[in-house]
């Protein structure tokens, strides 16, 4: 196998400036928008996308949960092994919110999907949108397109994109598997 590398720690660093002046654009204040990143993937750019709109744009009162998929999926009965769940930290409701899902990878369609299915838990939205960092074309099995991307790659289904960050890896990288 070989790896080569897409986007470097100060390539991701630009992304997720432009990533959330887009979302500024879009929603101004947070005062009805919600954050919610994917467990566990898209938990690390949910989580460095509202440090930066808190601290470098001084964003107040922003709302950000984790939502956990895991016994959503429609692969969740098709593995051999057992899935690991993770904790939902949403401590809010989603009523008549704007509501951004945030993911690492959009590549099939199916985990965003298993995401709309788990919100209905937190109330009626009135907006749903979807921001990933990296977005697989070429790839989907169902009509799920990103409202905001970082990047957009074209793979082919051999290859598998990785994100690393700092956070788990010891630094911010993304690359493409040759397998």
């Amino acid at each position: 196998m070989s790896k080569k590398t897409l986007l470097n720690s100060k390539d991701i660093e630009i992304i997720l400036h432009r990533l959330a002046c887009q979302l500024i654009e879009n929603h101004y204040d947070f005062s009805n928008t919600v954050l919610i990143g994917l467990q566990p993937r898209g938990s690390y750019l949910a989580n460095r996308l509202a440090d930066l709109l808190k601290n470098e744009y001084h964003i107040k009162d922003l709302q950000l949960g984790l939502l956990d998929i895991t016994f959503y999926r429609d692969d969740f009965r098709r593995r051999d092994e057992p899935l690991a769940a993770t904790s939902t930290q949403i401590n809010f409701l989603i009523e008549g919110k704007n509501v951004v899902i945030i993911d690492d990878v959009l590549f099939s369609g199916r985990s965003v999907r298993a995401a709309l299915t788990a919100l209905q838990s937190y109330g009626r939205p009135d907006n749903v949108e979807l921001l990933v960092l990296i977005d697989r074309r070429f790839s989907r099995h169902l009509p799920i397109q990103p409202n905001y991307r970082g990047r957009q790659v074209d793979a082919i289904n051999e290859e598998k994109v990785l994100v690393n960050w700092k956070e788990i890896h010891k630094k911010d990288a993304v690359y493409i598997e040759h397998r």
